[in-house]
């Protein structure tokens, strides 16, 4: 099973996957970043500046490395990476599921304030890239919220988002999830 954590920067991914992973048995976190990160610098003469994400090879690649990871080694994967063009994760949940993956899609959510707070609190050269990025975010939300479990972070800690998502990823209340 994969349970894929989407959302915006500052919604709290990266830190609720690292408390799910110890709440789950077996599970490792699969950063679908890094194969973005292997196409931007591992391939010459791809188009500068472009958004791994936009590049044909990293959807299915995604696909091929979480079938591969779960194949050689079983368990969960948790896999954290926003993802806010519908297409896209169409493709990528289709992948998955033709694969004979079950995907639990949680989308981290939180009010507009309560970001903007979190994203102030990181590292002065990523805040500016990730403020801007709060307007695809909030485009992107009414399918984000029709495609997954919707979590809202505003008032909840970490392990809090984390002790939710393993009671909806283990079926005790799946609705919505995909």
């Amino acid at each position: 099973m994969i349970v894929w954590i989407n959302g915006t920067f500052g919604a709290g991914k990266t830190t609720t996957a690292r408390e799910l992973e110890q709440l789950l048995p077996d599970a490792r976190i699969f950063d679908p970043e890094m194969v973005g990160t292997m196409l931007r610098y591992g391939v010459t003469q791809l188009p500068e500046h472009t958004d791994f994400q936009q590049l044909e090879p990293w959807r299915p690649l995604v696909v091929a490395t979480a079938d591969q990871l779960l194949r050689s080694w079983g368990g969960t994967l948790i896999a954290v990476q926003t993802v806010l063009h519908e297409p896209y994760w169409e493709e990528i949940r289709g992948g998955l599921e033709q694969r004979g993956i079950p995907v639990r899609h949680f989308v981290l959510d939180a009010d507009r304030a309560t970001l903007e707070t979190r994203i102030m609190g990181d590292t002065p050269d990523i805040q500016r890239w990730r403020l801007d990025h709060l307007d695809a975010y909030e485009a992107a939300r009414p399918w984000l919220r029709r495609a997954g479990t919707v979590i809202d972070t505003g008032a909840l800690t970490p392990a809090q988002a984390a002790g939710r998502i393993q009671q909806l990823a283990a079926g005790r209340s799946a609705a919505g999830s995909r």
